[in-house]
């Protein structure tokens, strides 16, 4: 028998020793900006249901950043942020990719995806109205903010705040920016304090007679009135009604959390997979129950407490189009001094 023959016999006596072949297990490298907790169900849930396994990196600061550096050689499949502007920011850096999923699109309403499928949104806040309990008022209009019968009586954080310059920038979606410039001196105009704080703070001075309206997050009212924050929020939540606001000729405006698949995903695959499940039904209640999110999802289940505000109607303004007008809403709340 000649050397080969030999090394041959040798790698077939080894396999048959090491029994069958065994695949490796699937994983997906996800980068995020979200809290580790609020994510964690939901890979959980993923791993357990499918047996892949979820790597999270969480990274607070400089994610485009970091997959940028990293370049072809990047680990990153999936890249998860909150902030509608934070993803658009992902494409024009370059770092994703675009993917075609009829689950997807079947599920994501197509204002809150990219039109070129390069990200999806996967759960969302609304811009409310918080305003005092025993406050005759069912209706409410964004456009009502600058109405003067509200002078002195409306509280709100900082118009710099993303959350803010998202809702300034769909106003300029709807109205153009000269008239979102009117209705921002009116705002400011009515307000009952220094435009600061955060959002959970409007209630708070609702309760404490500072004012008797306010612009805030829908998913805090969730946090106060759970215990989450204390008692103390608990209270802040007792003292307030949550009425959805709309635009006169649109809907309540939104913002969200959301993904990209990284443009050298080395699983691209498996990560549009776990993308697809985490607009399930059942990744749905998830983020509704974790942090008191609406689903994005058609008709998934949403948290009582959040349900109990009634029917959302979701802005129509393409989330694409409200990002493209933030850097010009930005400029507005200077131009009129709304935070001084």
């Amino acid at each position: 028998m000649n050397s080969h023959s030999i090394l041959a016999s040798a790698i077939a006596a080894a396999s048959l020793l090491a029994g069958p072949s065994v695949a490796a297990a699937a994983e997906i490298n996800l980068y995020t900006t979200r809290e580790p907790a609020l994510v964690a169900p939901l890979l959980e849930a993923y791993e357990k249901s499918t047996g892949t396994k979820v790597n999270t990196v969480f990274l607070k600061d400089g994610l485009a950043e970091r997959v940028a550096s990293e370049g072809e050689s990047s680990p990153a499949d999936i890249l998860m942020v909150v902030d509608a502007g934070n993803l658009v920011d992902l494409v024009e850096k370059g770092v994703t990719q675009p993917i075609e999923s009829e689950a997807l699109n079947a599920a994501v309403p197509e204002q809150l995806r990219d039109p070129e499928g390069h990200w999806f949104s996967l759960s969302m806040r609304a811009r409310v109205l918080y305003a005092a309990k025993d406050l005759e008022l069912e209706s409410f209009n964004y456009e009502d903010l600058a109405d003067p019968k509200w002078k002195g009586k409306v509280c709100i954080r900082s118009g710099q705040h993303p959350y803010n310059t998202a809702l300034f920038a769909d106003y300029i979606a709807h109205y153009g920016a000269e008239e979102t410039e009117k209705w921002l001196a009116g705002v400011k105009d009515n307000l009952a304090r220094k435009a600061g704080g955060g959002d959970r703070d409007v209630a708070k001075d609702i309760l404490g007679g500072i004012c008797d309206i306010g612009i805030a997050n829908s998913y805090y009212v969730g946090l106060m009135k759970s215990g989450r924050g204390g008692e103390e929020q608990v209270a802040w939540a007792e003292a307030i009604k949550v009425i959805l606001p709309t635009f006169k000729d649109g809907g309540t405006q939104v913002n969200i959390s959301g993904a990209a698949i990284a443009k050298h995903a080395p699983n691209r695959d498996e990560a549009v997979k776990l993308l697809e499940y985490l607009v399930s039904d059942e990744a749905q209640k998830i983020y509704a129950e974790a942090n008191y999110e609406y689903p994005v999802k058609p008709g998934a289940a949403i948290d009582p407490i959040i349900a109990s505000f009634g029917e959302l109607k979701i802005d129509d303004k393409s989330l694409s189009e409200i990002v493209s007008h933030r850097k010009q809403a930005s400029e507005i709340v200077d131009k009129v001094g709304f935070d001084n």
